[in-house]
């Protein structure tokens, strides 16, 4: 089986939560091969409703053990072609409680409808794992058998309905596969997304609040934060805001000096002169006073300028 992203951004690596839950399978199966055998160590590890009370760790030990190696390598084949990208969208710690949960809500299941049958296997957990990826990315291909292309979504569906009715028909009989262990693994991955999907919408209004003050002395107001402006949006505001300053800037620039007028001004100082002249005519230069003589100079130089 292999999977098809429809990002290739979004493309897994081996993450560390995964590469780990991996190492310690291979490990387990690795001592149980060499060590212990399968006679010793399925019995020890796995999980049977009677041991409960003397063997209660089989709760989570279980989903560690496997009954041979082709049940190692198919768990841990769907692990690492589901698990790393679900994890880096969340993180290591969230994905490994996410597994255990899923593991723990098929011993659940196997506890309630299987009874004293042997289970062991990592399956459970695994199937939640791809219950979580059909939920995110249900329209990426998986290739069953390298051949034949199904949608994630559809790949979750069969498997749903398969172990349904393969957990009804074997569960009075007794079956060498958990199937109901499996339905659990994914019944706890549903109940586990819809907690943690209203949980990461309080999380979405959290980050879009800004809970800081605006002034040391006040304390933090719930006032929605800036969002991202879209690229139209910005070319807009920016527009209006360069011609808001253009027109500030106009607004502020010293305003001409108009020309003076030689009638306005000009006219005043002729008279004054005139009068002045008057004045020296009748009384004498003696008569002007320091205004007089200085109106006298000032109109003599303005002459002299114009020649």
């Amino acid at each position: 089986m292999a999977v098809s992203f429809n990002d290739e951004h979004d493309a897994p690596r081996l993450t560390r939560a995964v590469q780990w839950l991996i190492a310690i399978n291979v490990a387990v199966y690795f001592v149980q091969l060499t060590v212990v055998g399968d006679a010793n160590m399925l019995p020890a590890l796995g999980f049977q409703a009677h041991r409960l009370s003397d063997a209660w760790w089989t709760i989570v030990t279980y989903m560690f053990v496997h009954a041979g190696f082709w049940h190692l390598v198919m768990n841990m084949f769907m692990l690492y072609s589901f698990g790393p990208r679900l994890e880096h969208r969340w993180s290591a710690a969230e994905f490994t409680k996410f597994y255990l949960m899923c593991g723990l809500g098929g011993w659940l299941f196997h506890l309630v409808f299987a009874r004293d049958a042997l289970v062991v296997g990592a399956s459970a957990a695994v199937f939640g794992v791809m219950v979580a990826y059909a939920t995110h990315w249900p329209d990426d291909e998986v290739l069953v058998f390298g051949v034949l292309p199904l949608r994630v979504k559809t790949l979750v569906a069969l498997l749903v309905g398969v172990n349904l009715i393969s957990g009804m028909a074997t569960s009075s009989r007794g079956s060498g596969v958990a199937y109901l262990a499996h339905l659990g693994g994914m019944a706890a991955a549903w109940v586990y997304l819809r907690w943690g999907s209203t949980a990461a919408r309080i999380e979405r209004v959290r980050q879009h609040v800004n809970v800081e003050p605006d002034h040391p002395d006040e304390a933090g107001r719930m006032v929605p934060r800036q969002m991202p402006r879209s690229r139209e949006q910005r070319g807009g505001v920016d527009d209006i805001v360069a011609r808001s300053n253009a027109a500030v800037r106009r607004r502020e620039a010293p305003m001409p000096t108009p020309p003076r007028r030689a009638s306005t001004v000009e006219a005043p100082r002729e008279s004054d002169t005139d009068a002045v002249l008057d004045k020296i005519l009748r009384e004498g230069i003696e008569s002007l006073t320091a205004d007089e003589r200085r109106l006298l100079e000032d109109r003599s130089r303005e002459l002299r300028d114009k020649r």
